[in-house]
């Protein structure tokens, strides 16, 4: 499905399926650098099992055209006005890594438009070295190369992808330079002074009320568990009903653990 929004066409996976305002909503958030198809097998799940489904690319990545956003908050408006053009009032929102900042700040200033979040592979602050930084703004070969053996735990995650002819460290790798390729804009880098900037205060948080899901991979050199604590923490503290599964995989969730993730979302969204 494709939305025609502040002058750019933003693209969101539906599975197939039309937009029902009698049924549940979610919207799937990718990470930096990445695009709808991280959540293949939960939206398409989620989508024929009596829900609406929007995985978005978000604004510069892959086929939603634009500069990519420079704020977490920007990106969260964008989703509230996708949202409005589809005619969606409230949804789960289900974001990993960059993602989950979005939804974490949407349950704050759009607290109306949500009525849980997820969050995958995620912590707060999420703070960037200076390192990737520099590759990502000078070297984005290397930046994309350093990114995709961090998020994983092992060059062959089973039972991810048990079929011949996936890899799913090559697909990854892959993914991320097809972004690179469709948008001369630096996505990497903006995608990541996004993540690393982004700052919900203390009272954002904790105006949060909604039902939190947290996602997180016990091998995650990326956002490792404890880097999401003190968040967690913080929304229990603010009355939020917060559950967390950890799972044995890296940063890729979706690919390293992609059953265990849909089955903790299923229990979640329906809950």
């Amino acid at each position: 499905m494709n939305f025609e929004i502040a002058g750019n066409n933003l693209y969101a996976y539906t599975a197939g399926k039309a937009m029902n305002p009698a049924q549940p909503t979610v919207v799937f958030l990718h990470g930096a650098q990445h695009d709808h198809s991280v959540w293949g097998l939960q939206s398409r799940y989620l989508a024929h099992h009596g829900m609406n489904v929007l995985a978005l690319d978000l604004p510069g990545h892959h086929r939603s055209t634009g500069a990519p956003l420079e704020t977490i908050g920007e990106m969260a408006d964008r989703v509230v006005d996708v949202l409005n053009a589809a005619g969606i009032e409230r949804a789960v929102w289900v974001g990993h890594s960059m993602g989950s900042l979005i939804a974490l700040d949407a349950a704050a200033r759009h607290p109306d438009r949500v009525s849980r979040i997820a969050l995958v592979g995620t912590a707060y602050p999420m703070k960037v070295s200076d390192t990737l930084l520099t590759a990502a703004a000078e070297r984005e070969p290397e930046a994309i190369a350093l990114v995709n053996a961090w998020s994983h735990s092992t060059l062959a995650a089973k039972p991810s992808a048990p079929g011949p002819g996936f890899w799913t460290w090559g697909g990854n790798q892959r993914l991320m330079e097809r972004v690179a390729q469709r948008n001369p804009a630096k996505v990497f880098l903006t995608d990541f002074i996004a993540c690393n900037s982004y700052d919900l205060g203390t009272e954002g948080i904790a105006s949060i009320q909604c039902p939190v899901l947290a996602v997180l991979g016990r091998r995650d050199q990326m956002t490792p568990p404890r880097a999401a604590q003190a968040l967690l923490d913080a929304l229990r503290n603010a009355g939020a009903p917060v559950t967390v599964e950890i799972v044995n995989a890296g940063h890729a969730i979706m690919t390293e653990q992609p059953d265990a993730l849909l089955d903790a979302l299923k229990r979640f969204v329906r809950d």
